[in-house]
């Protein structure tokens, strides 16, 4: 009996359940999406460097997927609170009629489970289908074969799926139940006749207020857009800074909703306009929980539309400086005379064997190197060296051997005033003594050579300097424009360029070049070597040829395949590969993007969800309202044009301000992304854009279809 009235309820009352049952899809279609992720990019040809990463993208979004569930499952836990309260005269008519409570708990037992069934199948089988679209996001993002792509199901996200809402569903359940034991009949018959009264706040307290909180919310963003690097520096101010555009947030909504409805009303015309007043008022009548839910609410599309458009730009950032910052297929390093890695070792266990027998090893650690070179290592090997179509080697130099002084530091390269404007970017954290690579002019053209970059002459008394990193070149060309000389042991340079050179001399996967001082091939002999470098590239460009050439040259210059730095002679040597590099660029790429979406679709997926149930809750409650306005006359046209009205008025109110919030927000992401060389968020901003619409948009317009349907007289003279 029970389960057949069930089961008709959920047919008869199927457009009630729209929202609620859309938004139960959405979080299964999700889940399974982000979860399924593992099981998609198994079925791909992957080195084992990707590998790696992915598995800790599966592993994080595992991790944030019980973040979800819990955000989830408030979601749903509210929706039905709002089923409950819709269904209040249907409950009175069942406690009337002598049914008890236990068989009311049941019976939404039986609804919730049809419901919970009926949203994992739909959204399970629709998760599948969008998973197979997320295949090719994960295949581009890794850059993986395509050309052999499978149908894949995830029976481990499936299962996890299930899991995590069977618990939720549960939790309905007990909810649920211990709000039908509260019911009382009165409370049943009279709930839909219980309005707040429309209190008009003190306009002078409302005014002081709203001038305090918009004070507040400059001072905030000032913070992070101008004083940001401060903001970011200092933990205390941080939290400050958020706590207060949190309180300004719902001051300026409580403020600002008192004086609304007072100049709205004292603007005759307006206020008395077709159903103005009515509409106006309905706003009014929920005044206390708007003030709180849409202050929720915004905070919540802000940190949609900021980390949807942040992490979407960092995707596309460095997969464009990947292309400029890549140029060769591999990189060979060695240090001489490396001290800091003695150091290192010295801390280590002094009773170590093995350390003890490095240390005898290492005796000649002050003595300069006169082994043989990387070039002559390589040629060594015929397989190996067959492979290379081009290569080119140099060397980096300090001042002297000095442990202390042989460096060459920012300060002796800037001025004073590059040093005090690094102290402001830096908010005081930066001495100068930042140690700046120097170069010979003629290694700086056979690498410029190799990367396509411009050649230049030097004269035996000028300098330049290369760099790409955007906030360094601001510094040094603060110097640069005044001709500031440089002075290298006892020599005096000149400046050959008013501005920095864009440019590196290792291939890295971000724009990382700090400073790179090329000087004459004259003066870099009074120096001392640092670094010595082979720049290669291999004459194959087929990956899985290249990685394998990548082992190769890892084994004879390192001895091992693997990608760990390791001693074998008097030196040590790094070796780093264009694969590895990108390898890591799509690592970060795929933990920003997929994070981003994951959580940034949540978040807009439970904003417009919390504001839509809301509103449909007051439509629910407000029918005789619109029964009344229908006995003075008001047409259809007329009402729900002042139902259309008051919902885009709700769903306007928090976006609005959270869209204000996201302009400083994003400003403040593009000065941190500005590091790295970002060309900026618009691309990101328009996807965000169009997620916005498609979700919230949605919510919208599914919330306005469903409480039209609510107020409509053919539907209230059915209830």
């Amino acid at each position: 009996m029970l389960f057949k009235l069930s089961f008709r309820n959920i047919i008869r009352s199927m457009k009630d359940y729209a929202i609620y049952f859309f938004t139960l899809i959405l979080g299964v279609v999700i889940f399974y999406v982000f979860n399924a992720i593992g099981t998609q990019t198994s079925m791909m040809k992957l080195n084992n460097s990707t590998q790696e990463i992915v598995k800790l993208l599966v592993n994080v979004l595992s991790g944030v997927s019980v973040v979800v569930a819990g955000i989830l499952g408030y979601l749903i836990i509210y929706a039905s609170r709002f089923l409950i309260k819709r269904r209040n005269k249907e409950f009175s008519i069942y406690l009337t009629l002598g049914m008890s409570k236990r068989k009311i708990s049941l019976l939404l037992f039986f609804e919730t489970l049809f419901i919970g069934l009926l949203s994992l199948v739909a959204g399970l089988a629709l998760g599948v289908v969008l998973s197979q679209l997320m295949s090719a996001l994960v295949a581009n993002l890794f850059e993986a074969d395509m050309s052999k792509f499978q149908f894949v199901f995830s029976g481990e996200a499936c299962l996890k799926t299930i899991a995590y809402f069977g618990i939720i569903y549960l939790l309905v359940i007990a909810f649920n139940t211990i709000m039908i034991n509260k019911l009382k009949i009165i409370d049943l018959i009279q709930a839909n006749r219980k309005s707040e009264k429309v209190r008009l706040k003190n306009p002078v307290i409302c005014t002081i207020i709203f001038f305090f909180s918009v004070t507040i919310l400059g001072v905030a963003y000032y913070q992070v857009t101008v004083n940001y690097l401060k903001f970011l520096s200092e933990i205390s101010m941080f939290w400050q800074v958020m706590g207060a555009g949190v309180l300004a947030t719902f001051l300026l909504y409580w403020s600002f909703s008192g004086l609304m409805m007072k100049l709205i009303v004292a603007r005759k015309k307006l206020y008395y306009k077709g159903l103005n007043s009515f509409t106006f008022r309905q706003i009014s009548s929920k005044i206390n929980t708007t003030v709180a839910s849409m202050s929720v609410i915004c905070l919540m599309l802000l940190f949609t539309i900021c980390t949807l458009s942040s992490c979407l730009s960092i995707r596309e950032t460095t997969k464009k400086q990947l292309k400029y910052a890549t140029p060769v297929d591999a990189v060979v390093s060695y240090r001489h005379n490396d001290n800091s890695r003695w150091e290192e070792l010295d801390s280590e266990e002094e009773n170590s064997p093995a350390l003890k027998a490095w240390k005898e090893k290492m005796a000649v650690k002050y003595e300069n190197d006169s082994k043989a070179s990387i070039e002559e290592i390589v040629k060594a090997n015929p397989s190996l060296w067959s492979n290379f179509k081009e290569y080119t080697s140099f060397n980096t130099y300090n001042l002297s051997n000095k442990l202390e002084d042989g460096n060459l530091h920012l300060n002796a390269v800037v001025n004073q005033k590059s040093l005090q404007k690094m102290s402001e970017m830096t908010n005081g954290h930066s001495n100068g003594m930042y140690m700046l690579r120097i170069i010979s002019i003629s290694d700086y053209n056979k690498i410029a050579k190799l990367y396509h970059f411009d050649q230049f002459e030097l004269n035996s008394d000028q300098y330049f300097i290369l760099s790409d990193f955007k906030k360094m070149e601001e510094i040094y060309n603060i110097s640069l424009k005044e001709e500031h000389k440089v002075k290298i042991n006892e020599k005096t340079l000149s400046p050959k360029f008013d501005h920095t050179k864009q440019g590196y001399i290792d291939p890295s996967n971000t724009n990382g070049n700090m400073g790179v001082l090329v000087v004459s091939d004259e003066v870099a002999k009074t120096l001392v070597k640092y670094e010595n470098y082979m720049l290669a590239n291999y004459k194959t460009n087929k990956k899985d040829q290249t990685e394998q050439l990548d082992k190769d040259l890892r084994r004879v210059i390192t001895g091992s395949e693997d990608q760990a730095v390791k001693l074998t002679t008097p030196r040590f040597y790094t070796v780093q590969t264009k694969n590895r590099l990108i390898a890591m660029s799509v690592g970060i790429q795929a933990i920003a993007t997929f994070l981003g979406l994951y959580l940034g679709i949540i978040f807009l997926i439970s904003s417009a969800a919390i504001l839509s149930l809301k509103e449909l809750s007051e439509s629910s409650d407000n029918r005789e309202k619109y029964m009344v306005l229908r006995r003075l006359g008001a047409d259809e046209k007329m009402i729900n044009r002042a139902l259309f009205r008051q919902i885009a008025i709700f769903f306007a109110a928090p976006l609005f301000l959270a869209i204000i919030h996201s302009i400083f927000g994003l400003t403040f992401a593009i000065k941190i992304l500005s590091f790295i060389g970002t060309d900026g968020l618009v691309p990101s901003v328009i996807m965000t854009v169009m997620f916005l619409i498609a979700i919230y948009g949605g919510y919208f317009l599914l919330t306005y279809l469903s409480s039209k349907r609510i107020i409509s007289e053919r539907q209230l003279s059915r209830d």
